[in-house]
């Protein structure tokens, strides 16, 4: 049977690491359907949502940038189009399939495959101590208030002395983090043509109270 020619070319970007976009966006929504609680939306991030969230790093903060949540490959893709290096991108990525997709598109890239609920253990092999942001693309939302608390705890084990932010993307029209956890918070972003729109929020933990001699 003969193949065409845009199967071909398929093929042969599949065979050199690179995965169509097509192909992608299958493999998404198939992880979805298995597991729509943990992926948190029916469609990777849109370009602009990922191109807002890397605008949010400060590249002159020191540390590596390690994002939660990886999928397919998107706000991985922006982070390092904005001027992120390789070897400060740290991705942390729960599904196996994800995470095998994500170590075939960003070679250099240290990819991890992990809860983000065990951040500080899962990291700890690297030797790593402080991060100059986190940037999340987990359903915190959808997800138990005591892992939500979890996961950002463990976040800002790597943030501390308020210096590094935490970036997050919600669909919602609150804050996706609540006040119970003490954090400073702020809409950085909102992103209207991202199906469906959504707001990117940058959170701190406030300034250290002076002491009164």
């Amino acid at each position: 049977m003969g193949v065409s020619f845009a199967e071909g070319r398929s093929r042969a970007r599949s065979h050199r690491g690179i995965v169509p976009a097509e192909g992608a966006l299958g493999l998404f929504l198939s992880r979805w359907v298995k597991a729509p609680h943990r992926i948190g939306a029916v469609a990777p991030s849109s370009r602009q949502l990922a191109r807002a969230m890397a605008r949010q790093i400060d590249l002159a903060e020191e540390g590596p940038i390690i994002e939660l949540g990886g999928g397919t490959g998107s706000i991985t893709r922006a982070l390092l189009a904005t001027g992120v290096s390789r070897d400060r991108l740290i991705v942390v990525e729960r599904d196996p399939t994800l995470a095998a997709l994500l170590r075939m598109r960003f070679p250099g890239v240290k990819i991890m495959r992990g809860d983000a609920a065990e951040l500080v253990q899962l990291l700890r092999p690297l030797g790593i101590s402080r991060a100059a942001a986190v940037v999340s693309s987990l359903p915190l939302l959808s997800m138990p208030k005591r892992l939500r608390r979890r996961i950002v705890e463990e976040s800002f084990a790597f943030l501390g002395g308020g210096a590094g932010t935490f970036v997050q993307f919600t669909y919602g029209v609150v804050s996706p983090l609540g006040p119970e956890l003490g954090l400073l918070g702020e809409v950085a972003a909102r992103v209207w043509w991202n199906f469906p729109p959504a707001a990117v929020w940058r959170f701190r933990l406030p300034p250290p109270v002076a002491r009164v001699a």
